[in-house]
């Protein structure tokens, strides 16, 4: 079953959102409302797709798909 959320690069980040995407995607420039209750501007540019993801909407996300978010492992050692 897909998830009630999308993730959409806006405003430096990835957020995501309930709003449905509409056919061929959100405009870009159009305003969209995140899991974060920000209003973004939408990106869709190849480089925005690999900004960093907003925090609080991967916690909301990941509360809604049912799913811990994953601790994350140390760093290779150092000397």
């Amino acid at each position: 079953m897909p998830h009630p959320f999308r993730w959409q690069p806006g405003n430096g980040q990835r957020h995501a959102t309930l709003k449905p995407r509409p056919r061929g995607g959100f405009p870009v420039n159009s305003q969209v409302e995140t899991l974060c209750g920000k209003q973004i501007t939408v990106d869709n540019s190849d480089l925005a797709w690999l900004w960093t993801t907003c925090p609080e909407c991967n916690k909301t996300a990941h509360e809604l798909a049912g799913a811990p978010i994953a601790p994350c492992s140390p760093g290779p050692p150092t000397r």
